[in-house]
């Protein structure tokens, strides 16, 4: 009986002794871990880095389960989708094909009509790396700089339309001012009707119109392109689509996404800045019409006061300024010899011969 009850005490203190272990080893773990943060932080990385195939690898048929699950509430939809596209494409179709056949129409007319052509325009592909708040509250940055030829001021466009311009570029980025910005005002023309305004950021998602002329009307789904004014942007890329205000006025909606844009464009708008010629007789509105010049004034010839004549002035009237004469400096020889002196020459009437 007493051997029994002494296993029983020594099983209890060999089981005791482990749990003692345990915790001076947690305790030890996180004097460790205060100590050295970054150990813990190093193994942690090596041990994800280890594990990460096998847990791509687990996460795979995961990760098809659960866009199978969320794809349930559509599928009893797809039959109707698919009818829609369908509908949707044929007539992408013919608005493609009628916009073949108007720009065919356009180039031309512009031949027979000898029409100046459009500046070429150039683009550079970009891919959004990054979104600020600094120094703008919304900005863009790109992966092209001035190595790319990317330079301030030019547009920046995705494949639904227009997103920004380019204000500051380095040697491999530049950075983007979106026209939702506050700070962006660009000149844009609404169609149909060619209405000139000004739309203008307000940190929202969809600008204002300022309109330039107020003897216009606008309707909600007019369109909006770019203008072209001031030789900066190029005209007519796609923008957006006019709507009510619903405290007055008008805005747009812009058809490009900058949240979700990935690859831009970045146009080069090839239009160099002219100063105005200078003025010359031959294109005076006279000699354009194949008339002669008129002849100069005659000049005006200054009479003392109280003179009479037809060169006299009237009474109170100033004298005019009198021609400026020159008189001749003598030469060298007239003034090295002098003339010579003599007896007067008879004259030709003299008394003695009558």
């Amino acid at each position: 009986m007493a051997n029994g009850s002494w296993r029983i005490a020594r099983n209890r203190g060999g089981a005791q002794l482990p749990i003692v272990l345990l915790v001076a080893f947690a305790v030890a773990l996180i004097l460790l871990g205060k100590a050295q943060s970054n150990l813990f932080d190093r193994a942690r990385a090596n041990v994800t880095d280890w594990a990460a195939p096998v847990l791509e690898v687990a996460r795979a048929p995961l990760s098809g389960l659960d866009h199978w699950m969320a794809s349930i509430g559509s599928i009893f939809n797809v039959y109707q989708e698919n009818l829609r596209l369908k509908d949707e494409n044929a007539r992408l179709r013919q608005w493609q094909n009628a916009a073949v056949v108007l720009d065919d129409r356009v180039k031309r007319y512009q031949l027979l009509l000898h029409a100046v052509p459009d500046p070429t325009l150039s683009s550079v592909m970009a891919r959004v790396i990054g979104r600020a708040n600094r120094p703008f509250l919304q900005t863009m940055i790109l992966d092209a700089g001035k190595a790319q030829n990317v330079k301030p001021g030019q547009a920046v466009i995705d494949a639904r339309g227009m997103i920004g311009r380019i204000f500051i570029t380095g040697d491999h980025t530049s950075w983007v001012i979106l026209l939702t910005d506050l700070n962006s005002r660009i000149p844009v023309i609404v169609e149909p009707g060619n209405v000139q305004a000004i739309m203008a950021g307000d940190n929202t998602g969809a600008p204002t119109l300022d309109l330039l002329s107020q003897n216009v009307t606008l309707k909600p789904g007019m369109q909006v392109i770019s203008s072209g004014d001031g030789g900066l942007l190029p005209p007519g890329l796609a923008i957006g689509t006019v709507i009510a205000d619903p405290n007055g006025g008008f805005r747009v909606v812009l058809l490009a996404d900058a949240a979700s844009s990935e690859d831009v464009n970045v146009v080069d708008f090839k239009q160099k800045a002219e100063l105005p010629p200078s003025v010359s007789p031959n294109d005076l509105p006279a000699t354009a019409a194949g008339l002669p010049l008129a002849p100069p004034p005659a000049p005006v010839v200054a009479t003392p006061p109280g003179a009479t004549g037809p060169g006299a002035t009237a009474p109170g009237t100033p004298p005019a300024t009198p021609p400026s004469t020159t008189v001749p400096k003598p030469t060298a020889h007239a003034a090295t010899t002098p003339a010579p002196v003599g007896p007067a020459a008879p004259d030709a009437t003299d008394p003695g011969d009558e």
